[in-house]
């Protein structure tokens, strides 16, 4: 998945149908002079409704599509004919699309089954004509309501990427190298920080024609969580994630602490993260030997399955596929 075709945040304007305004008609024949009211409803405006759709994995299509209009519904006419209904304006979204209000911030709805609907902007509600305002003391109302105006708000899509595990770990830790060497996915590498700025999706081939899904989530450093280095726009794909291995090379200074500030930013960013299996990737190590590797032990955290990899030298990653399988299993079942 290129990164010039991957788009996960986009904010649109959207505007509802005005309703349509009920109808004032007095009901006229040759020999019923007086027939009295009989004007229709007006026809509600058109929602603005996001619909799960399984066929698209991006929010690319709505880029540039910066305003969404939906129909507005006609005006009542005579013999209690009800206005038509404008039409509803709908926006497939790819599964893990969430909606927010611009002003508030507020989550509105999270899409996470196919054909799931829900409406972002409603339409506005059709007037009254004046035949239901009829009363024994009015018998010719000579008036009806105006449509309901439609809305426009702006509203921001964000999507959280789906994957069996995440790969969590600091710029130049090691994530794009594994997910090019495990699976068919082409990330873009090099010697710099934030060469990944968008999620990469790969298919790990496993034993016995299984797989499995591996998301590159862009390099997190301290602050993440308060939005530092785009931090928000990253983190929200770990939730998605159904286990996280946490990735941190042989070189660093000190890998118990580089692993308990990726936590620390994961558990401020949302808690429930801290719920998921976990696995720490020591990398880079075909730069040391096994007497080094056997030191290293010691100073790693408690509590967490470790593997020592190399993705250049192809070192420990069937052990560490293994590893990933057992942990997603346990997880499932």
């Amino acid at each position: 998945m290129s990164n010039s075709n991957f788009v996960d945040y986009v904010k649109i304007c959207c505007r509802s149908g005005d309703g349509g305004a009920g109808s004032r008609h007095m009901h006229r024949e040759k020999f019923v002079p007086r027939g009295g009211p009989d004007g229709g409803n007006g026809g509600r405006g058109g929602h603005i409704i996001l619909r799960g759709n399984q066929n698209i994995w991006t929010l690319l299509h709505l880029k540039f599509r910066k305003h969404v209009i939906a129909e507005p519904g006609e005006g009542g006419s005579s013999s209690h004919k009800s206005g038509k209904q404008g039409g509803d304006e709908y926006l497939e979204v790819p599964i893990g699309t969430i909606a927010r209000d611009v002003e508030t911030g507020e989550v509105l709805c999270e899409i996470n089954e196919v054909g799931q609907e829900y409406i972002i902007a409603k339409g506005g509600r059709g007037g009254l004509g004046n035949h239901n305002f009829k009363t024994a003391v009015n018998q010719a109302p000579d008036y009806a309501q105006p449509g309901e105006e439609g809305v426009e708000e702006w509203k921001i899509l964000e999507l959280k990427v789906l994957a069996d595990v995440g790969l969590v770990g600091f710029p130049n830790a090691g994530k794009s190298t594994l997910l090019s060497v495990v699976s068919a996915a082409k990330p873009e590498i090099a010697d710099y920080p934030f060469t990944t700025l968008v999620p990469n999706l790969g298919m790990v081939r496993y034993r016995n024609d299984r797989s499995f899904v591996m998301a590159d989530i862009p390099g997190i450093i301290e602050g993440a969580s308060e939005g530092k280095g785009l931090g928000h726009r990253f983190l929200r794909h770990i939730e998605r994630n159904a286990t996280l291995l946490f990735m941190v090379p042989c070189d660093s200074d000190d890998i118990k602490a580089e692993y308990k500030i990726l936590l620390n930013e994961l558990k401020k960013f949302n808690a429930e993260l801290l719920d998921k299996p976990r696995i720490l990737a020591i990398t880079k190590c075909d730069m040391i030997d096994d007497v080094m590797e056997k030191q290293m032990k010691k100073l790693l955290p408690r509590g967490i399955k470790h593997v020592f990899i190399s993705s250049v030298g192809e070192k420990n990653i069937d052990e560490l596929k293994d590893v990933i399988w057992d942990s997603i299993n346990s997880k499932t079942n």
